[in-house]
């Protein structure tokens, strides 16, 4: 109840802040640029979401794994990406060998954790610091949910939630990941819209939770209210409401979500005092 309240009165001040107009410019995003040397990172920003949220830094193919003298365990299994389909023809003018894309096919990957073999070098460590500098990661991990990171920068999402599995962040703001972990919360709670595509109700609940968590753990830039307002009031619109009913309409929801990760933080760290293991 307590971190409820504690929810509830940031929830306050930003709403106060949509009503007057009080707000700062939005804060740019900083996009993620992993310096791994490993193959998936040339592959396509959709390509490198999929390896992100199936948990790892690193996926090949069967013979690559091979080439660097590892092997798939027995029983491992793949996850696909698209891979584009080109054929090779003559310039009728010029004589020359050209390209063609004639379409997509998809090819079965493994993970780096579903191998075993020869060592290889480790995820390049400033992306790995900043992973592990994430406020309330522990969190997330603690309900089942990886968290890894994709080059942003042509990237069509910022961050995206894979349902009870991953989260995977494109940019480095924070407000970005409490909105992605937020979105966590909102499933385990049972209270997320399950439909395809980007529900207007779970984006404001996501954005708008991603804030108040944000300001009550004092990240008070880092919430990002511009932002959260451009994003909010897209959504509200989309649904055809008024921004500040929207808000309020699922302002429950939104906090309960909040007091969710703070609770489940306090046991983590209670735990960890008292040097319980969790289970």
């Amino acid at each position: 109840m307590t971190f409820y309240k504690k929810a509830e009165s940031a929830a306050t001040l930003i709403l106060e802040a949509f009503r007057t107009g009080n707000l700062p410019r939005a804060l740019a995003p900083v996009f993620v640029h992993r310096k791994d040397n490993v193959p998936c990172r040339a592959w396509s920003w959709s390509n490198q979401l999929l390896a992100a949220l199936s948990g790892t830094s690193d996926a090949r193919g069967y013979r690559q794994w091979e080439q660097v003298g590892r092997h798939v365990k027995k029983g491992s299994k793949s996850f696909p990406i698209l891979c584009p389909c080109v054929r090779k023809f003559e310039d009728k003018e010029t004589g020359e060998e050209k390209r063609a894309l004639y379409g997509f096919t998809s090819a079965p990957v493994f993970r780096l954790e579903d191998t075993d073999g020869a060592s290889l070098p480790g995820p390049d460590p400033e992306t790995l610091a900043w992973l592990e500098s994430l406020p309330l990661r522990d969190v997330a991990e603690s309900w089942g949910v990886s968290v890894d990171c994709f080059n942003g920068q042509s990237a069509r999402y910022q961050g995206y939630y894979k349902h009870g599995e991953a989260i995977a962040l494109g940019v480095k703001n924070l407000s970005t990941w409490a909105h992605e972990l937020i979105h966590a919360a909102d499933d385990r709670n049972k209270t997320i819209t399950r439909a395809p595509g980007q529900q207007p109700d779970n984006e404001i609940v996501a954005e708008l939770g991603g804030a108040i968590l944000l300001e009550v753990l004092g990240h008070d830039t880092e919430s990002d209210r511009g932002g959260c307002w451009e994003y909010v009031k897209a959504y509200a619109d989309k649904a055809g409401k008024d921004t500040g009913a929207a808000c309020r309409a699922l302002l429950k929801r939104t906090c309960d979500c909040v007091a969710l990760i703070l609770d489940s933080a306090e046991e983590l760290h209670h735990a960890a005092s008292e040097g319980i293991v969790a289970a």
